[in-house]
């Protein structure tokens, strides 16, 4: 078989495609992109130069080394998820599968790919430096850091595109990542309880920098002329689930369509997994049953879960209603562990038909789990600020407890509420204009947490927590259960999506 060159190819494909559009269209993309960033830059400077590099650092040697491990291992993870190499659909279509050079074809995707890590990691070890390294910062050092920080980006690249072309590697290296993920975020919470000290000690002489930078930068450029040499050895399969995740990502921010992202992490996930059911109790509802199902069959979503019950305690010295405001959204997220099977129910309510279940009978067993899981993790998050003495005297984890059907019916609601609908009239705002349907769409669920408003203020206060509180939480949260299901239930229909 004959190699063709890929550039001829790419340009009649691009040209074919481009033939409807106008002449000047990716120029004025590019102006508007540049305008865009230089605009917002503008305006934000202070706060960025807060965010990447205050004017003194405000954190401690162990929360630094805690975000170099989230930086590392989130990136990494990031780059997995979407490939990191991957093709565009017309690509993946035509160029895949035709007699090409497979690195001819792949050093596009590449080239992006790097430059999309190397800034990563540049900013992100900007930011980790400024609020952690001593002042002042040799001029050397300022040069260095974002080089170094570029490097590292590239690294995790290099170790994303190994387990992309590997098999057994890959799971290992995923599972390396989160748990360098899930030390970094320990290492944040220890620190805000115990106050590590700060870093005190100057810089490295600048031989000693150039040394560490220059044998960090040969590491990298060995491995990234390994990864140029291998390039072709990627498989196909790989290659098409990371542009079909490249192209579902398109499609969601197009349309403003978050549910094609939720719905591809789905059913890639079940995908792979070869299932064992083991019959439950026929006294559990049948909705029950299968949530619970669900949940047996995912166990690291429920360590993920009860390892997030410690990150509130990271908002301590922030103002109170932000910490408030995390237990509840904290609680809609530990709500939202069984809802898939919501969502899979409002898009195709066969089943609700064929089990004879309305749509109030329906929401009302897809309540219980996410109930006592949204109520196990906010009690189990405030009793750790108890412990912690963030929070005053009071029975909190009973308040914890009565937040269970709020995250519930925040969850629930959340998944229920469909496609979004772009057809509303947009507002005009001294801001530009706003589409109402996505405005209106990434509110819904969080607008149910409204009913744990006096959880909120009781937090938010800093004062002892009284029994009266508590019951008054209750109550809400009991009445907003009854509200929720009469207004959006009823006993003669099985269609599950809200009407908005």
């Amino acid at each position: 078989m004959t190699t063709v060159a890929v550039a001829p190819v790419r340009r009649w494909i691009r040209r074919t495609q481009a033939a409807h559009r106008e002449r000047g269209e990716t120029f004025g993309n590019f102006y508007f992109a540049v305008l865009f960033v230089l605009i917002v830059g503008g305006m934000l400077h202070r706060q960025l130069q807060a965010v990447f590099w205050p004017v003194q650092p405000n954190a401690s040697e162990l929360a630094g080394a805690s975000l170099s491990l989230i930086l590392i291992g989130g990136l990494y993870l990031a780059l997995r998820r979407l490939g990191p190499l991957a093709l565009s659909r017309p690509a993946t279509s035509w160029l895949l599968t035709a007699p090409v050079d497979r690195r001819r074809l792949l050093a596009p995707a590449l080239r992006l790919a790097v430059l999309a890590a190397a800034v990563a990691g540049a900013l992100g070890g900007m930011a980790i430096v400024g609020h952690v390294g001593p002042r002042p910062v040799p001029g050397r050092a300022e040069a260095l850091l974002p080089a170094t920080g570029a490097l590292i980006g590239v690294g995790a690249l290099l170790i994303a595109m190994a387990a992309q072309a590997g098999r057994r590697s890959g799971v290992l290296l995923d599972n390396v990542a989160a748990l360098a993920v899930a030390a970094g975020l320990a290492g944040l919470v220890v620190d805000s309880a115990v106050r590590a000290p700060r870093a005190t000690g100057g810089w490295p002489a600048d031989p000693v920098l150039l040394t560490v930078v220059g044998a960090v930068a040969v590491a990298v450029l060995a491995g990234l002329g390994w990864a140029v040499r291998n390039l072709a050895r990627t498989p196909d399969d790989r290659l098409l689930e990371a542009s079909r995740t490249a192209g579902t990502l398109a499609d969601s921010a197009f349309g403003v369509e978050p549910s094609f992202v939720a719905d591809m992490i789905e059913r890639r996930y079940w995908a792979r997994r070869r299932l064992r059911s083991v019959p439950l109790s026929s006294r559990l509802p049948v909705l029950v049953a299968q949530d619970l199902l669900m949940v047996r069959r995912r166990p690291r979503r429920l360590l993920w879960l009860a390892g997030a019950a410690a990150l509130p305690a990271l908002l301590t010295d922030g103002p109170g209603w932000l910490l408030g405001g995390a237990i509840l959204v904290g609680a809609l997220l530990a709500g939202a562990t069984t809802t898939a099977t919501v969502r899979t129910d409002a898009a195709n309510p066969v089943l609700l038909r064929l089990l004879g279940l309305s749509s109030r009978r329906a929401v009302v067993q897809r309540l219980i789990l996410p109930a006592v899981l949204a109520a196990v993790w906010a009690a189990a998050a405030l009793t750790l600020l108890r412990v912690m003495d963030a929070l005053p005297a009071g029975p909190w984890w009973l308040l914890g407890l009565t937040l269970g059907p709020v995250g519930a019916v925040a969850a629930v609601r959340r998944a229920r509420v469909g496609f979004v609908d772009n057809g509303l009239l947009p507002l005009d705002t001294p801001m530009g204009t706003v589409s109402t349907g996505p405005a209106l769409a990434s509110v819904v669920g969080f607008d149910g947490l409204l009913f744990g408003l006096p959880a909120l203020i009781a937090v938010a206060g800093g004062g002892p927590l009284s029994w009266t509180t508590v019951l008054i939480q209750a109550a809400v949260a009991a009445l907003g259960v009854r509200v929720y299901l009469g207004a959006t239930t009823s006993a003669e229909r099985v269609e599950l999506t809200e009407a908005r």
